[in-house]
């Protein structure tokens, strides 16, 4: 996925930015970059691939040299970016965020409009951020260049733009996927995904854009340029796995959330008398810890820690394209705490399960260290479709996902006509998947958070949710 960050001031913003763009790392682990104005030196700029470190790491000398009062960055897992275009509408700085479902199409149309070339990526492919400014630039300013292409895209688009001189504009996704937040201080403003960024950073929250809300940022004013649409679908996964505990989004904190969605899961399990006898609740770290804490609080039985995940040699950044090499990681990361593990009976929480590879790892290793039973939960349903609005996983195909592969072994095409039956635990055709995940994966039992759970864990209109990959519903 990845996220963005951007200050306007009447002072330095370098420091700001590089530290608000480290504050969403872990929403991307591919690229950075960060561009910097100056009002007598210009437009400043640079891009690095963080896939092997950090991105403070990789940007420590370039915030030597960088100076200016206005500033953006971004971290992606998709295209280098933030870009530097140069057009009619002057000269401007641009990261997106989303994904473009039809990108080939419009790179095609836009061939047929007139003589024109994009840069080409290694793969032949467009970057997206230029493809998306090639889009703007066909309207005479950039707010209704903006609205075009969102209207264009199929998929999602949240963007934020630096002009030439200096102010900010940022636009959230039509449909509001992603948040986009503004904070202030006694200089200026500044615009991120994560409000806990710039809190860290001594801003204090001041605005958060509606969906299709188009504003510009000056060190001493926000200006709304398109105002915000009432319909909007939030991604749900923001809280449930994405989000960093600190942060707030429609009103709701996700760590709270998290706590809320653990508590949910155990109340529902003990009405329907699912609740197994362990000797500890655990999550899977990181994500899954505070929905088992929820988990626990609710059951009354006690939370642990039977293994500790150890980040400082293997940071999250690093994630090889190797399958194998991406298991043998992960299972290095995880080192168990023997005395919580051997002979005891333990449940464990993940915020979620969707190729299943790494958890079967997860599985066997508290097997092999003594465990004597083993028992899953999914902090959100079965994901029966991709994401085709944020790209939030790499799968490629629906059937990278382990409950649509389980629905294709127990029905093949047939079971496409009953995708909502399994990710119900209360009818029969649910009842198999969990099951036949249980016996494949070796868990002594399986049971996932319900649609309906979540939603009341998150708390806010659930007509302003995003449950695509759970239900398909657009």
């Amino acid at each position: 996925m990845g996220g963005f960050f951007g200050a306007v001031s009447k002072r330095d913003v370098v420091l700001d930015v590089f530290f608000g763009v480290d504050y969403h790392s872990h929403l991307g682990t591919r690229r950075a970059g960060m561009i910097v104005r100056d009002r007598e030196d210009g437009f400043q700029r640079q891009i690095h691939s963080i896939e092997n470190t950090p991105f403070r790491t990789k940007f420590e000398d370039d915030i030597v040299r960088f100076h200016g009062t206005s500033a953006i960055g971004c971290i992606s897992d998709a295209d280098p970016q933030p870009l530097l275009v140069r057009s009619h509408l002057g000269t401007f700085a641009i990261t997106t965020i989303g994904a473009i479902n039809n990108a080939e199409d419009l790179v095609s149309e836009y061939f047929a409009q007139a003589n024109s070339q994009f840069m080409a990526l290694s793969s032949g492919a467009v970057n997206s951020t230029e493809l998306v400014a090639a889009l703007i630039n066909q309207k005479d300013d950039l707010v209704s260049g903006i609205q075009y292409a969102q209207s264009k895209i199929d998929g999602s688009l949240t963007l934020l733009i630096m002009t030439e001189d200096g102010d900010l504009i940022a636009a959230r996704d039509f449909m509001g996927r992603l948040p986009v937040l503004v904070g202030a201080d006694d200089n200026g403003h500044c615009v991120a995904f994560e409000s806990f960024a710039y809190h860290k950073l001594g801003y204090h929250d001041e605005y958060e854009l509606g969906p299709a809300e188009i504003v510009r940022l000056t060190p001493d004013a926000i200006e709304v340029l398109s105002p915000a649409r009432d319909e909007m679908k939030m991604c749900a996964f923001m809280w449930v796995y994405y989000g960093y505990p600190n942060s707030n989004y429609e009103g709701v904190n996700v760590e709270v959330m998290r706590y809320r969605n653990g508590a949910v899961m155990a109340r529902d399990e003990a009405a329907r008398g699912a609740c197994p006898e362990v000797d500890y609740v655990a999550g899977v770290p990181d994500s899954g810890v505070p929905h088992a804490i929820g988990y626990s609080t609710e059951s009354g039985m006690p939370f642990g820690r039977p293994f500790i995940k150890y980040t400082p040699t293997w940071p999250r950044s690093f994630m090889p394209a190797n399958q194998d090499l991406r298991n043998k990681i992960a299972n290095m990361k995880q080192v168990p705490v023997p005395e919580l593990i051997r002979d005891k009976k333990l449940l464990f929480v993940d915020d979620s399960i969707v190729r299943g590879t790494q958890l079967r790892e997860t599985v066997n290793f508290l097997y092999d260290s003594g465990a004597a039973e083993v028992h899953m939960r999914s902090a959100c349903p079965p994901i029966m479709y991709s994401c085709k609005y944020l790209s939030f996983s790499s799968s490629k195909s629906d059937m990278d996902l382990i409950a649509r592969r389980v629905v294709d072994q127990l029905e093949g095409d047939e079971g496409l006509d009953h995708l909502a039956e399994y990710a119900d635990a209360n009818t029969e055709r649910g009842q198999c998947l969990l099951k036949t995940i249980c016996e494949d994966m070796g868990f002594d039992s399986l049971s996932y958070q319900s649609l309906q759970g979540m939603i009341e864990a998150i708390g806010i209109d659930p007509e302003k949710i995003c449950t695509y990959c759970w239900d398909g519903r657009e």
